[in-house]
C-alpha cells in the first residue's frame, strides 16, 4: 500500500462519509415511510407482504452501506449481510409477481392456457405442427431459450427454482467468503488462482445470471396479464439495484487490480458503499412511484371490509318538483395493526420461503440420486456378471478335472 493511496483514501474519507451519510439518511427515511404506509394499509396480504421486503432492501442497503464507508472493518459483515438480503428480496420479487396473478395455482392455470398450440387446418399445417412438436420434444433447452410459453407449468417450476437456488447459493457463498477471510485465503477483489474470491466471483455470476434468466423468461410469458400493476417499472428497478450493484463492485474491483483505481482495499470497498448510498436515495425515490400505497387504500366490500356509513344527500329541483337522491358509500378496510401486519409478513412469508427451499434441495438432489443409483446398478450387473464368469470358469475346471 502506497502512501499516495493512503493519503487520497484518508482525504476523500470524510467527504464521502458526509455526502453518502445524506444520501443514505434520505432513503431510509422515504424508504421507511412507504413500508409503513404499506404496513397501515395491509389490505391485500398475498401481494403486500413481498412488497415490503421488496421495499427493505432500499434500508438494507444503505444502512450497511454507511456502517461499511464509516468503518473498513465491518465492511466484510456488511457485504455478507446484503448479499443474503439481495437474495431474499429476487425471490420475493418473484413471489410478489405470481400473487399479482392470482397465486401459484392460478399461474399454473394460466401457464397451460399459454402453451395450447390454436389447432391448424389442412395436411401441411398438420405436417408442420408435427415437425415443430418433435423438434421442441428433441430440444427442451431451446424451448426455455427461445420460446418459454410452450413449456406450461414447467416454466413456472423453473422460475422457482432458479431465484431459490440463487438465494440458497448466495447465503451459502457469502458465509463462506466470511471464513475464508478468517483464514487468509479470501483475497477481496484479488484475481489470483490461490484465492477464494474469484471462484466464489464465477459461481455467484452464474447463479445470478441464470436466476435473472429466469424471472425474465417468466416475465415475457405473463406480461400481458399484469399490465393492470404496470411490471415494466417495478421490473427495471428491482433488477437495476440487484444488477448494477453486483457488476459495480466487479468492476471496481477489476479497476483496482488493473491500476485504473488506487489498490487500496480501503478505497475499493469505500467507493462501492459510497455509490450505493446514493445510489439507493435515487431507488427510495422511485419507488414510491413504482410501489405507490394508494392502490391498496381502497379495496371490494365483497373481498374485505364492512360499510361504516351511507351518508344520503336530498336535493329539490324547483321546476318539476322532484327530489334526487345522492348516496355516498364508506367502505372501511379490515386492515390490521402494524404489529399485527409485521406478524403476518414474518410468519406467513417465513413458511413460504421454507417450503420452497425444501421443495428446491428435493428437486436438486433428485438427479443426483438417480445418477448415484444407475451407478450402484452398473457396478452390480458388473460384479454380477463376473461372479458368473467366474463360476462358468470354475465349473469348466471341474468338467476337465473329471473327464
Amino acid at each position: 500500500m502506497g502512501e499516495s493511496e493512503t493519503n487520497t483514501y484518508r482525504d476523500l474519507h470524510f467527504p464521502a462519509l458526509l455526502v453518502g451519510g445524506s444520501f443514505a439518511a434520505v432513503a431510509i427515511c422515504l424508504s421507511l415511510f412507504l413500508i409503513l404506509q404499506h404496513l397501515r394499509y395491509y389490505t391485500n396480504p398475498s401481494e403486500q407482504k413481498w412488497i415490503v421486503p421488496v421495499l427493505f432492501m432500499v434500508p438494507v442497503y444503505a444502512t450497511e452501506s454507511i456502517i461499511s464507508l464509516s468503518n473498513a472493518k465491518l465492511s466484510l459483515p456488511c457485504d455478507i449481510l446484503r448479499n443474503c438480503y439481495e437474495a431474499f428480496a429476487l425471490y420475493s420479487f418473484g413471489s410478489y409477481l405470481v400473487a399479482c396473478l392470482g397465486g401459484e395455482r392460478r399461474v399454473v392455470e394460466l401457464l397451460e392456457d399459454e402453451s395450447r398450440e390454436p389447432l391448424l387446418e389442412g395436411e401441411e399445417n398438420k405436417s408442420e405442427k408435427k415437425t415443430k412438436k418433435t423438434q421442441k420434444q428433441r430440444n427442451p433447452l431451446w424451448k426455455f431459450l427461445c420460446e418459454p410459453y410452450v413449456l406450461g407449468p414447467e416454466l413456472f417450476v423453473i422460475e422457482k427454482f432458479g431465484l431459490v437456488q440463487y438465494m440458497i447459493l448466495k447465503t451459502f457463498c457469502a458465509f463462506l467468503a466470511f471464513l475464508l477471510e478468517l483464514l487468509g485465503v479470501y483475497g477481496d477483489g484479488e484475481f489470483k488462482w490461490y484465492y477464494g474470491y474469484p471462484y466464489i466471483e464465477v459461481v455467484l455470476n452464474f447463479s445470478q445470471m441464470w436466476a435473472l434468466f429466469c424471472l425474465v423468461q417468466f416475465y415475457n410469458v405473463t406480461h400481458e396479464r399484469l399490465k393492470e400493476i404496470k411490471p415494466l417499472a417495478k421490473f427495471i428497478s428491482f433488477k437495476a439495484i440487484v444488477f448494477a450493484t453486483w457488476w459495480q463492485g466487479f468492476g471496481i474491483a477489476l479497476l483496482c487490480y488493473y491500476g485504473v483505481l488506487p489498490k487500496e482495499g480501503r478505497f475499493q470497498n469505500a467507493l462501492q458503499d459510497f455509490l450505493i448510498c446514493i445510489e439507493m436515495a435515487i431507488a427510495a425515490v422511485a419507488h414510491i412511484f413504482v410501489f405507490p400505497v394508494e392502490p391498496y387504500h381502497y379495496i371490494p366490500v365483497s373481498e374485505c371490509g364492512k360499510i361504516t356509513r351511507t351518508k344520503t344527500t336530498e336535493v329539490k329541483l324547483d321546476e318539476s318538483g322532484g327530489v334526487v337522491e345522492k348516496k355516498e358509500t364508506h367502505v372501511e378496510a379490515s386492515g390490521t395493526s402494524i404489529k399485527e401486519s409485521v406478524q403476518d409478513i414474518v410468519m406467513d412469508g417465513g413458511q413460504h420461503v421454507v417450503k420452497d427451499v425444501v421443495l428446491t434441495i428435493n428437486q436438486a438432489m433428485g438427479p443426483v440420486e438417480k445418477g448415484v443409483t444407475k451407478i450402484q446398478e452398473k457396478l452390480l450387473d458388473s460384479d454380477g456378471k463376473e461372479e458368473e464368469k467366474a463360476e462358468v470358469t470354475v465349473g469348466t475346471s471341474v468338467e476337465k478335472k473329471d473327464q
